[in-house]
């Protein structure tokens, strides 16, 4: 199932610096919203320019994990209307503050959503730019450690993960139907983002995957932040690359070694054909490793 809109504006600045962005769209690029359903009511919407979504549908009405881009709120909600016959989820959950999961807040509140993330989150908007805090963007539903949403026959478990991708991360989890969100927590089969600028730790995000492994079984769908739909095997795998990317930079680290010294080194070049792609580079992810180590 796909839909269409034309990218224009603001968006095309979003998707140009989107961490999920797979390409930089020009202004008149045409973008489709895919949508995978994974049973139960649950589905992964996709765009390939920024967060993958969550979307659960049912006669208790929508809950909508992440909502894109800035000017992507209509095709976002062309999409849920498809599926679930309703124009606004009665909620949505942001995952984290970055622009590319909650830039639709504004379209959706607009239309009478309920707008709900971690207290951190609402912080970090309110003390960003005015098109960011503008007050229909803002969750006006904040929660600490979690939040449970009882719908559609699910149980809609929402659980903060601390310094990790950012320090307002969230995984959601709907129960019944084994599949979870996992936000940035989770690029699959790509180095990932950490924020260190807004709060997330290399070892906060190891914590943070290795928590989400430990509650899901082999048989959970799991839905990334960027990447296809993945199980636990593949965040098994994603664990162990980062660990021992972050040992080799440390351990550089520790001898005394700096970002020069430790980029002479290429200590992820085996890594490199795999795990590298357009926004974390080779590059970029030895140095967020190194940024990490030092400030220990």
């Amino acid at each position: 199932m796909g839909f269409r809109l034309a990218i224009t504006g603001v968006a095309a600045a979003f998707a140009a610096a989107s961490v999920g962005g797979t390409d930089v769209y020009a202004q008149d690029n045409e973008i489709t919203v895919e949508t995978t359903e994974l049973g139960d009511g649950i589905y992964m919407l996709s765009t390939g320019i920024a967060g993958n979504l969550g979307l659960l549908v049912g006669p208790d009405g929508a809950v909508l994990i992440d909502d894109q881009l800035p000017n992507t709120g209509e095709l976002i909600e062309g999409a849920v209307v498809e599926i679930a016959g309703v124009e606004a989820p009665r909620f949505i959950v942001n995952t984290h503050y970055h622009g590319d999961h909650l830039g639709g807040n504004a379209h959706f509140a607009e239309q009478g959503s309920v707008i709900a993330a971690h207290h951190n989150i609402r912080s970090r908007l309110e003390a960003t730019s005015p098109v960011w805090a503008r007050p229909a963007t803002l969750p006006i539903l904040t929660f600490g450690d979690d939040l449970s949403f009882h719908m559609n026959g699910q149980t809609v478990e929402v659980t903060h993960l601390p310094d990790a991708h950012t320090d307002g991360d969230a995984i959601v989890y709907f129960r019944e139907a084994d599949i979870l969100h996992m936000g940035d927590i989770f690029f699959s089969g790509m180095f990932p983002f950490i924020d260190l600028s807004g709060g997330g730790t290399v070892d906060g995000y190891i914590a943070a995957m290795q928590a989400a492994h430990d509650m899901v079984s082999d048989d959970t769908q799991i839905i990334p932040g960027h990447g296809p739909m993945s199980t636990r095997a593949d965040l098994m795998r994603s664990i162990d690359m980062l660990r021992e990317t972050s040992f080799r930079v440390r351990s550089l680290v520790e001898g005394g070694a700096d970002l020069d010294a430790v980029r002479a080194a290429e200590p992820l070049a085996d890594y490199h054909d795999e795990w590298n792609w357009r926004f974390i580079t080779t590059e970029r992810m030895v140095e967020t490793l190194y940024n990490d180590a030092i400030s220990r």
